[in-house]
């Protein structure tokens, strides 16, 4: 990556000419000021505060939880945090299912109070109506289809979709549906490799791949994944590039044993 691209702004745009150049997208998850800082330090170029803070900040066995007010308390703790990566939102489960009104009432809480610079919300031909009304008010918004966590209990499983030809086909109509509303990406969640490679190639958007192979234009993935926090999550997409889990928990066990020994704080830590 250049040095002109590291410090520019990287807004929507700037991602439609990466996918029109065939430079790669990259996208984290953050959820507070301390770990934004360093991702958006690292060169990201999407900062995805996501509804994924319910399973990693909260502890919940699912995404559906997390409240419209605390995806806005983390994405505010990013947004200060960041100086050039684009920061999307996830809108949370309830706030834009079956009412357009209240998806774009969402939206413009999102954006009014936390100072982010885009929408993510799940789903196709289901919820295009919310995305055309949260577009109509000038809110970027980027799709998500394939595994799409906040229907966990109507699937009933966290496997790979799209495997079957009629729901491929969805997903290839809806991602369509999508560009034609307005979104400026789409992210596609655990489905086949072969299918987002020919999904990816009929948009003149970019799309980014969590567990959906190589060819999409970009990746994605936990934060707390990928630095191996989470230590228990271990799907088939994950690359884990440290393992903090082992390193933390060896670091406070050390703490523990030098403050009972005596040994913490020594002279030159005292005043």
């Amino acid at each position: 990556m250049s040095v002109a691209r590291k410090a520019r702004k990287v807004t929507t745009h700037t991602l439609l000419e990466m996918k029109a150049s065939g430079e790669k997208i990259t996208m984290l998850t953050a959820y507070d000021y301390s770990l934004a800082k360093i991702v958006d330090g690292g060169g990201v170029d999407v900062i995805l505060v996501g509804d994924s803070a319910s399973n990693v900040m909260a502890g919940n066995d699912t995404t559906i939880p997390i409240t419209l007010d605390q995806m806005i308390y983390h994405a505010q703790c990013v947004v200060r945090a960041v100086d050039r990566a684009l920061i999307v939102v996830d809108m949370p489960f309830g706030s834009y299912q079956g009412d357009s009104k209240e998806a774009l009432a969402s939206a413009i809480r999102i954006m009014k109070e936390s100072g982010a610079h885009a929408v993510k919300l799940e789903g196709g031909s289901e919820v295009v109506e919310g995305v055309e009304r949260i577009l109509s008010a000038g809110i970027p918004v980027m799709g998500h289809l394939g595994l799409t966590p906040q229907s966990i209990y109507k699937f009933g499983t966290y496997t790979v979709r799209a495997k079957e030809e009629e729901e491929a086909a969805k997903l290839i109509e809806d991602s369509k549906l999508l560009e034609q509303a307005g979104c400026f990406c789409i992210v596609y969640e655990k489905i086949p490799a072969e299918l987002a490679a020919e999904a990816s190639k009929s948009l003149t958007i970019p799309t980014i791949g969590i567990g959906a192979g190589p060819d999409c234009d970009g990746q994605v993935l936990v934060l707390h994944d990928l630095l191996g926090i989470t230590h228990e999550f271990n799907p088939r997409f994950l690359r884990r590039y440290m393992q903090l889990y082992d390193e933390i928990t060896s670091a406070v066990q050390n703490y523990v044993s030098d403050v009972r020994s005596g040994d913490f704080p020594n002279e030159d830590e005292s005043y």
